[in-house]
């Protein structure tokens, strides 16, 4: 990930491996990891089952809220792709017992078609 696309809150791909070193801890008995994308510090996990969600909180980062949503929980999605002026993608999702949609920006280099197909395989297999 570039430093400039961290410092603008973009997510960008980062490897299943190192996703797996460090988050697999919160996997459950025999779960894969089937994409990752990492936010400065925080990360979006895609797994056959569900979508993890990792926000690292503070300056020490020692504060960690991991939301787990099974994909049968999600109504739907959106995305919104990056534009000529626009440097980045977005991903809506919206979930059952929520308001309002979980938003994700995306770097421009992330194939945002790829993470929507991701999540609607995801979704139809559930």
């Amino acid at each position: 990930m570039g430093f400039l696309n961290g410092l603008l809150g973009n997510a960008s791909t980062v490897s299943v491996a190192e996703v797996k070193k460090e988050w697999g801890k919160i996997l459950a008995q025999g779960e894969e990891i089937s994409a990752a994308y990492k936010l400065i510090r925080d990360y979006i996990i895609f797994t056959p089952k569900r979508l993890i969600l990792i926000d690292i909180q503070g300056i020490t980062g020692k504060r960690i809220e991991i939301q787990s949503i099974p994909y049968r929980s999600i109504l739907g999605f959106s995305i919104q792709t990056a534009g000529v002026m626009d440097l980045n993608a977005e991903l809506f999702i919206w979930v059952a017992n929520r308001a309002d949609a979980i938003t994700r920006t995306f770097d421009k280099n992330v194939n945002i078609y790829e993470v929507q197909a991701i999540l609607a395989d995801a979704i139809a297999e559930s």
